[in-house]
């Protein structure tokens, strides 16, 4: 009987070490863009607009994360306009303009077209009938899950109306 329980102690006292790095905490939004490496215009841009606390609080939130591909592609000087402090109102409008409240994952759209409300105010449209399109933008990976929602990568930046 006494074997037993010593066998029983000593398993115990081993599932926190075998199973830790698996049971170990996702990280925020923020932090997964950050460890993406593909994001970090997107990041700066986050960080110049004061949202970080934002995308780090509890959430949840959606993210439809352009690359920074997408933000190339953007005309000459369009990035480093949005950076400048006097334009802080219109980089926060085009980038809550990408974050919707809740965790919205690829399943729970597919096959449906829908008109969905972002942060900033105005709608987003979305078409996950033949692959995800949100507005014009393709989404290129879907479904990385972080501790407070979720992000959606997308090909080009979305610009509110």
């Amino acid at each position: 009987m006494l074997n037993i329980r010593r066998f029983f102690l000593t398993v115990a006292a081993m599932v926190p070490i075998a199973f830790g790095s698996s049971l170990a905490k996702a990280q925020d939004i923020v932090d997964t863009a950050i460890a993406a490496g593909q994001f970090g215009t997107l990041v700066a841009a986050v960080q110049a607009a004061d949202l970080v606390d934002t995308l780090k609080s509890e959430g949840p939130f959606t993210v439809f994360a352009p690359t920074d591909e997408a933000f190339a592609a953007l005309p000459e000087g369009t990035v480093e306009n949005l950076l400048k402090p006097e334009n802080k109102d219109q980089l926060i409008a085009v980038l809550t303009y990408h974050v919707v409240s809740g965790a919205v994952m690829s399943g729970d759209i597919a096959g449906k077209k829908m008109e969905v409300a972002t942060v900033q105010g105005s709608d987003l449209s979305i078409d996950a009938t033949m692959g995800v399109k949100v507005d014009n933008a393709t989404v290129v990976s879907a479904d990385i899950e972080t501790s407070n929602g979720v992000i959606h990568v997308i090909d080009q930046v979305l610009l509110p109306n």
